[in-house]
C-alpha cells in the first residue's frame, strides 16, 4: 500500500523525538463517539473496509498495528515539544476526509475512560501538520504532531488520545503522556455501603498524579463471624490522576438476618492503599412481616372469643 506524506515541522524551539514503549495490552475500553477508544491496548478500529488509525510504524513499511505498538508513549520535561505520528489508512475505493483533534482522556463515573468534551491539557497541547486530512483509495497517510509541553506543566501522567472523525464515526489512538518529575501514586477509599443486600458500593479517588491499576479485597465482619471474604484481585479500571470513580462489587448469598461490618481494601502500584469500612443491617422484612399478620390475627381472634363467651354477654332484664 503506497504512503501519503504530510508536512515537515521547521522552528520548533528544543525538539525531542517522543520515545515509544511497547507493553503489554492492558484491558481498559472507552466508549468514543460511536468508537471504541482503548487505553493501554490495540489502538481502536473499525470493521472492515472502513478506515482506522494507529500509531505510525517507525519506518513506515508495514502497518502500525503490525508493529506491535498499541498507543504513542511520550516523556519529556515542561518547556520541551515531542513528536511523533498517527497513520490513516484507507483501504476502500474511494478518497475519505478525516478530521483530527487533541482530546484528554477521563473516567466516567463507573471507572470507564472517556475523552472530555473541550480539551485542557493533552489535548489542547497536541497540533497537527494538518487537521484536516484528505487519503486516496487504498492509501496509508501518516500525520505528523507536536506535543507542546507548557513550561508550568505539572510532573506525572497527562494521559490524552489522539481523536480521528469520517463518515460520521469517531477513533482514537491514546496518548500515554508523562512529564519528568516528582511522581506519588496515592489513592483514597470512601462511602463504603451496601445497596439492596446484594452489592457493596464504594468511591475510589486517585490522589497522586500517576495512572493506577486498583487491586481489590473485601472482608464482612457480622454477629457470628466473617460472612464473606475476597482475597485481593485486579479490577479492569485505570485510575487516572486526579478521577474519582464509584464502582460496585457483587454480593451473593448475604445474610438473611445480621449486623456486618464491611470493610474494603484498595491497593495499587507504588505503594498506594487504603482501606474503609460502611455497616449494614440485614433483616428478613418479609418474614417480619409475616409473623406479624399472624400475631395480629391471634390477638383478634382471643379478643373476639373473650368476647363471645357467655359469662361476658349482658344478660336481658
Amino acid at each position: 500500500m503506497p504512503r501519503c506524506g504530510s508536512a515537515t515541522w521547521r522552528g520548533q524551539p528544543r525538539t525531542t523525538r517522543a520515545r515509544t514503549r511497547i507493553r503489554g495490552s492492558r484491558a481498559a475500553s472507552a466508549l468514543l463517539g460511536a468508537a471504541l477508544l482503548t487505553w493501554g491496548g490495540t489502538p481502536a478500529r473499525a470493521a472492515p473496509p472502513d478506515w482506522t488509525i494507529a500509531p505510525s510504524a517507525g519506518g513506515g513499511s508495514r502497518p502500525a498495528a503490525s508493529d506491535g505498538r498499541p498507543y504513542i508513549y511520550a516523556e519529556g520535561t515542561p518547556g520541551t515539544v515531542l513528536e511523533d505520528k498517527v497513520a490513516v489508512t484507507n483501504p476502500t475505493t474511494r478518497p475519505i476526509r478525516i478530521s483530527l483533534r487533541g482530546a484528554d482522556a477521563d473516567n466516567l463515573s463507573d471507572g470507564s475512560l472517556d475523552v472530555r468534551t473541550k480539551a485542557k491539557d493533552t489535548g489542547a497541547w497536541i497540533t497537527f501538520a494538518e487537521r484536516t486530512v484528505r487519503v486516496p483509495a487504498r492509501t496509508r497517510a501518516e500525520v505528523p504532531f507536536t506535543v507542546t509541553v507548557p513550561p508550568g506543566a505539572t510532573p506525572g501522567d497527562h494521559p490524552g488520545a489522539v481523536v480521528a472523525s469520517a463518515a460520521g464515526r469517531d477513533a482514537g489512538v491514546s496518548v500515554h503522556l508523562r512529564i519528568s518529575g516528582p511522581t506519588l501514586s496515592a489513592l483514597t477509599v470512601e462511602h463504603v455501603r451496601v445497596e439492596r443486600g446484594d452489592s457493596i458500593s464504594y468511591d475510589v479517588v486517585n490522589r497522586g498524579n500517576t495512572t493506577l491499576t486498583p487491586r481489590l479485597a473485601v472482608r464482612a465482619d457480622g454477629v457470628f463471624g466473617t460472612v464473606l471474604r475476597k482475597s485481593p484481585r485486579t479490577l479492569p479500571v485505570e485510575l487516572l490522576p486526579g478521577r474519582r470513580v464509584t464502582l460496585t462489587e457483587p454480593w451473593r448469598d448475604a445474610p438473611a438476618l445480621d449486623a456486618v461490618d464491611v470493610k474494603v481494601t484498595v491497593t495499587a502500584g507504588g505503594g498506594a492503599a487504603d482501606s474503609a469500612t460502611g455497616t449494614a443491617r440485614f433483616v428478613p422484612w418479609g418474614a417480619v412481616g409475616g409473623a406479624l399478620a399472624v400475631l395480629a390475627g391471634a390477638v383478634c381472634a382471643a379478643f373476639w372469643y373473650v368476647r363471645r363467651r357467655p359469662g361476658n354477654r349482658r344478660s336481658t332484664p
